[in-house]
């Protein structure tokens, strides 16, 4: 499957090319139930070493991960922000996304919402819209 942003896709997803580092991703909306595809995504994502930052206000551990109520508790700098909201309500997220410094939003397959992309862009974050990160980064062959 070639995707039309393959070359950016590769770059967010790739490790950093000065330190090696994998970018530290916070998933929002990330539900305690395996079989939920937040969770499978989110399994994911860990079994390939990326450092998951579980964002779920109604709980307090996901994935024996810390669970926050949202991005700002986190209380670090994350780079990608995976989001797995209904499409009206990525907006805030995003705000915060943009308030916490986060370089890349990427909304999930399914969900488009192109007021806050819009917004993401405009404030300098890359923005992936409607595309499973976990089928994103099988297909450029970045899983092993």
């Amino acid at each position: 499957m070639l995707l039309p942003d393959f070359q950016l896709s590769r770059r967010i997803l790739s490790p950093d090319p000065r330190t090696g580092a994998l970018p530290v991703i916070a998933v929002v909306g990330l539900s305690p139930k395996s079989e939920r595809p937040s969770n499978v995504v989110a399994r994911y994502l860990l079994a390939r070493g990326f450092k998951v930052i579980p964002v779920n206000p109604g709980q307090g551990e996901i994935l024996s991960q810390p669970c926050y109520p949202d991005l700002t508790s986190i209380g670090r700098p994350v780079d990608i922000v995976v989001i797995f909201r209904r499409s009206e309500q990525v907006l805030p997220v995003v705000r915060e996304a943009i308030r916490t410094g986060a370089a890349t939003v990427w909304l999930q397959e399914g969900i488009v919402n192109q007021e806050a992309a819009a917004l993401a862009e405009a404030a300098g974050l890359t923005v992936i819209m409607d595309r499973c990160i976990k089928t994103v980064h099988e297909a450029l062959g970045l899983s092993s």
